[in-house]
């Protein structure tokens, strides 16, 4: 008799599923990796001006991009996606089966994850190819890549679960979520410059992960010289982390709490 495969298990393949169906999925596929890069070669070619010395606008948008690109894919798609599931009924017949709850999350992370690094590796691509961008030769700015990266991938699909509770339907989840992910997007400093920007929307923006994630994004791409240009003068990377795990927090609670298999 086989041994009953563990959740982490079916979790995985939960996620090559995940994977899969995402990949049929052309017009979702085109939109998800593809216009984070779109809006790069907008913005970069429309605005070519040097915003601090050594800095290109194009520079202080990619680490923009990147950081809004970890929002968009994890929190707003999934915030849309699931609620469209639930209304089709997928989630009721899941629930049904014998694969725990926690697989089918594990694949929803797995799938944001992959879709992510994709995306990035388009965009660094991109903005090496066709805006001369120069990406860090410091090891520590990798390092801190790197966790900002799975951090804000956490973060995110823990949020985007968490979330999509609040969508009466499929059909109206777009409608709910993309307005929000919109106006953070502006908020947080992606297509302007931060310090540039309302002090109350700042203040706004100083509440929600995005922005601290975009600001995690420019210590690493721009040059250590730019802290002098954030409101605090520094990167403060320790709040950066903080913020973040409470946000990852938040959402974890309210994925497991709160979480719909089915229409009310």
């Amino acid at each position: 008799m086989k041994p009953i495969p563990s959740a982490f298990s079916l979790g995985i393949r939960r996620g090559n599923l995940e994977i899969r169906q995402f990949a049929r999925q052309r017009e979702s596929v085109v939109f998800t990796l593809l216009f984070p890069v779109i809006l790069l070669a907008i913005f970069g070619s429309v605005f070519k001006d040097t915003i601090a010395p050594g800095v290109t606008f194009s520079q202080y948008f990619l680490a923009g991009m990147i950081a809004s690109g970890l929002v968009n894919t994890g929190f707003q798609a999934l915030a849309i996606t699931i609620p469209l599931e639930r209304d089709f009924g997928a989630l009721k017949r899941l629930r049904g089966t014998p694969m725990p709850a926690s697989s089918y999350f594990i694949g929803k992370a797995i799938l944001i994850f992959v879709s992510m690094v994709i995306q990035i590796l388009l965009l660094l691509g991109f903005g090496i190819l066709f805006f001369g961008v120069e990406l860090p030769t410091d090891i520590n700015k990798w390092i801190t890549f790197t966790w900002l990266v799975l951090l804000g991938s956490a973060c995110s699909t823990a949020l985007g679960i968490a979330f999509s509770i609040v969508p009466k339907s499929g059909r109206g989840a777009s409608a709910v979520v993309s307005p929000i992910v919109i106006i953070l997007q502006f908020f947080s400093g992606v297509f302007f410059v931060f310090t540039q920007l309302p002090s109350w929307m700042q203040q706004v923006a100083s509440i929600f992960p995005l922005k601290w994630l975009t600001q995690g994004m420019r210590s690493v791409f721009l040059p250590d010289s730019f802290a002098s240009q954030e409101v605090a003068k520094s990167w403060e990377t320790g709040k950066t982390v903080v913020i973040l795990l409470v946000w990852l927090a938040i959402g974890i609670f309210f994925s497991v709490r709160k979480f719909k298999w089915d229409r009310d």
